[in-house]
């Protein structure tokens, strides 16, 4: 059975190859070019160093997928708002398991601090993206058309949001 736990140094070669097989067969990200496990590394401590949650969900010792959130954007103003990415290894994909890791991420973000997020999602024909965001109470805001270009094709960006915890009800702390 399928845990989901904090990211740990010694997952990132499989959460390495999990996301280079996004960047070289799918289009829910823009990179070109797969990066390295330094990079991922990097990228992954540069989340951690903020207090924002990485996690990955398991089976035994296979990562089946990773997720994680980080600032939206740098400015202060910002500071309560993340954009999540959630990416699953192919064999992983259509059982439910990016539902239960989005969730969980969302749990952590909320304790994080973390009052809004915002989903990113490369290709409007990604309709596995649309929809487990759907299922977490995401909503569509909106849709920036052919606005990236990979595969020899122009791709739009739908955003998608999701308030959390008190959201805009109350001031932050």
């Amino acid at each position: 059975m399928p845990i989901i736990r904090p990211s740990q140094v010694t997952d990132i070669p499989q959460i390495t190859q999990i996301y280079a097989n996004h960047v070289r067969h799918g289009t829910g990200t823009f990179e070109i070019d797969p990066p390295t496990e330094d990079d991922m590394a990097q990228r992954r401590a540069d989340v951690l160093s903020r207090h924002l949650p990485y996690i990955v969900v398991v089976e035994g010792e296979r990562i089946l997928g990773y997720a994680y959130c980080n600032w939206f954007k740098p400015r202060p103003a910002y500071r309560y708002c993340a954009e999540d990415s959630i990416y699953l290894a192919p064999e992983s994909i259509g059982k439910g398991l990016g539902r239960i890791l989005l969730a969980e991420l969302i749990y952590q973000a909320e304790l994080s601090g973390v009052r809004k997020l915002i989903a990113v999602i490369g290709d409007s024909n990604n309709l596995g993206s649309i929809r487990v965001h759907q299922s977490t109470g995401f909503k569509h805001v909106g849709t920036l058309q052919s606005c990236g270009w990979k595969f020899e094709r122009w791709l739009d960006v739908v955003m998608m949001e999701k308030s959390i915890g008190q959201g805009d009800r109350t001031r932050p702390d």
